[in-house]
Parts: C-alpha cells; sequence; structure tokens
C-alpha cells in the first residue's frame, strides 16, 4: 500500500503503525506443523481481525511464529500480544487435545515475545529531518548537544501577559 491509502486515519490522527512479532511455543517444542499449524494460521487472522489489526505478513514454523502486524494507535504491543498469545493458546488447546498431554499447564506459548517498530522511514531520516527544522531564525538544538555560545539571546524568551483583572491588582 503507497500513498494515502496506506495511513490510518482518524478524527484528528494520521498514522501508520506496524509491529513485527516473534514469540515461540513453550520449551521450544515443534509442535506447530500440519493441522495445527494451518489451524493456527487462520486463529491467528481471526484473532486480529476481532482486535482491529491486520496481518501484513506472517510465517508459522514449528516451533515459532513471526508476524508483522498494523494496529490501532489504542493498543499497545503488550496488549496486542496478550491478545494473540492467549486467546491463540487457549484455542489451540481446546480443539486440539493431543497438545495437552505436553502442555499440561494449558500454556502453549513460552512467556516472553520480541516486538519491533516497522515503518518506511528509518530511524535516520526522522534524525535528519529533525536537525533540518529551522522555520525558527534563532533555533536551536535541544537533544545531544552543549549549547555553543551563551552570550547570543535565547531562542524563546518568556513573554508578559497583561494580567486578565487589569492592572490595578
Amino acid at each position: 500500500m503507497f500513498g494515502k491509502d496506506r495511513y490510518s486515519r482518524g478524527a484528528h490522527t494520521v498514522l501508520e503503525l506496524k509491529y513485527h512479532f516473534v514469540w515461540k511455543t513453550k520449551y521450544s517444542y515443534p509442535v506447530l506443523r500440519g493441522e495445527v499449524g494451518l489451524r493456527l494460521r487462520d486463529m491467528l487472522r481471526q484473532i486480529c481481525n476481532e482486535n482491529e489489526m491486520s496481518i501484513e505478513r506472517g510465517n508459522v514454523r514449528a516451533n515459532h511464529v513471526h508476524m508483522l502486524v498494523s494496529a490501532p494507535s489504542h493498543l499497545s504491543p503488550a496488549k496486542m500480544a496478550q491478545y494473540i498469545k492467549g486467546k491463540s493458546s487457549y484455542r489451540l488447546l481446546r480443539e486440539f487435545p493431543e497438545l495437552k498431554k505436553r502442555y499440561w499447564g494449558s500454556h502453549l506459548w513460552g512467556r516472553g515475545y520480541f516486538c519491533c517498530t516497522v515503518g518506511a522511514v528509518t530511524e535516520e531520516m526522522v534524525k535528519r529531518y529533525i536537525e533540518e527544522q529551522d522555520d525558527h531564525p534563532q533555533g536551536f538544538k535541544v537533544w545531544d548537544e552543549a549549547p555553543t555560545d551563551t552570550s547570543e539571546q535565547p531562542a524563546f524568551r518568556p513573554v508578559s501577559k497583561p494580567s486578565p483583572l487589569g492592572e490595578g491588582r
């Protein structure tokens, strides 16, 4: 998706949030093969649709899952992982009783997960964009630099506002 259609739009927002998630089965058992893996793929699509997420790409391996997920701003990555891992584990263990023999504690997935943000703009491009902002003639950089010359007038100075109650008070 390119152009304007690439971004989600709200009343006051325009955004694109994509996350790369990776998580593995508990003890790295290779149980996501055959019917279990195919059913998991369908479940992940269903769970994401139920929670306003969309899967851009995915890969179910024998003992781990990779997903590139697009999500709305009100869902944190932690909440997304909770929905995806929790619901898929519950549903898979319910549909495939043979998994309960290996995962007797009702936990199909390992405790953690990997997550990173993904986007069309690199970190370096954002840094360069921020550095090149110069619409204020006396602008200054705030991050990672000490002031070069303190004798000059500050870029921003307080502006005194008249009291709303009048001058006499």
